[in-house]
């Protein structure tokens, strides 16, 4: 008798087993917006490669690492838009590994169909077309990210931050930043090159790219997170993945060790 009920409870278990596994939840993957156009096709070719998928919060590498800081769970993985936020956390403890980089972004001048402003890498026709009346509103991110940053540098190596100031109209968001250069309503943007590759905005206007040179490189870093799932770990390698690196290569971000 006991040996039978055992063999029904193995059987029992067997039966269940799979039901677990399926009842898993995804991970969850704590992004930088500027990934919103491309980390859909990567969990894709993730997916469609494994089976598996991941569920994403986009949103500022900033707001996110402060809320793994203050003890948020939910992550599992996390791919900042600066790799600095990388190292506050591992310094902090709270990674699994030390993460790697899986791009690296690029900053362009974007200008809108309606613009009378040229399409200058050096980034010089700006004072000019502020000084003439061709330039009312520049959009740039705020400094709190890293594109924010390299575009105040960009523009402080230009020597024409000073002057732009007046002109400047901040914005926080990827999402905001999409908008308001489809809108109309400036005659210039410092943008990622992610943004001004995606068909709406690319389709609004002409971009060119800013020197690397005119700023500090900025390495998007992704990293587990401490107590993440096996299934983190392996949506994390694929990262790394040919197929992956190409699909990222596409929306506008330089590969480490390529172009």
């Amino acid at each position: 008798m006991t040996s039978r009920r055992a063999t029904l409870q193995m059987a029992v278990a067997a039966a269940l087993a799979p039901r677990a596994v399926l009842a898993q939840p995804a991970p969850v993957i704590a992004a930088a917006s500027d990934l919103a156009d491309a980390l859909p096709l990567v969990i894709a070719a993730y997916q469609k490669r494994t089976g598996k998928t991941v569920r994403v919060l986009y949103g500022p590498s900033a707001g996110f690492a402060r809320q793994i800081q203050g003890g948020e769970t939910r992550f599992e993985v996390f791919m900042a838009s600066d790799e600095a936020y990388v190292d506050q956390l591992q310094k902090a403890g709270l990674t699994a590994n030390s993460g790697a980089l899986y791009g690296i972004g690029r900053l362009c001048l974007f200008v809108p169909k309606a613009s009378k402003v040229r399409l200058d890498a050096r980034l010089r026709d700006l004072a000019a077309a502020a000084e003439d009346g061709r330039l009312q509103k520049l959009a740039l991110f705020t400094t709190n990210g890293p594109y924010g940053r390299a575009s105040r540098d960009a523009l402080t190596q230009a020597k024409v931050w000073m002057p732009l100031q007046p002109k400047v109209a901040l914005v926080e968001t990827s999402t905001q930043m999409a908008q308001v250069v489809t809108s109309g309503g400036v005659q210039a943007a410092l943008l990622p090159l992610s943004i001004a590759v995606v068909p709406k905005v690319q389709g609004a206007g002409t971009y060119v790219l800013v020197p690397e040179t005119a700023h500090k490189p900025m390495r998007q870093r992704a990293v587990v997170l401490k107590g993440a799932s096996a299934g983190a770990e392996m949506f994390y390698r694929f990262l790394r993945d040919p197929e992956a690196r190409a699909i990222l290569k596409t929306h506008g971000f330089r590969l480490p060790g390529g172009r």
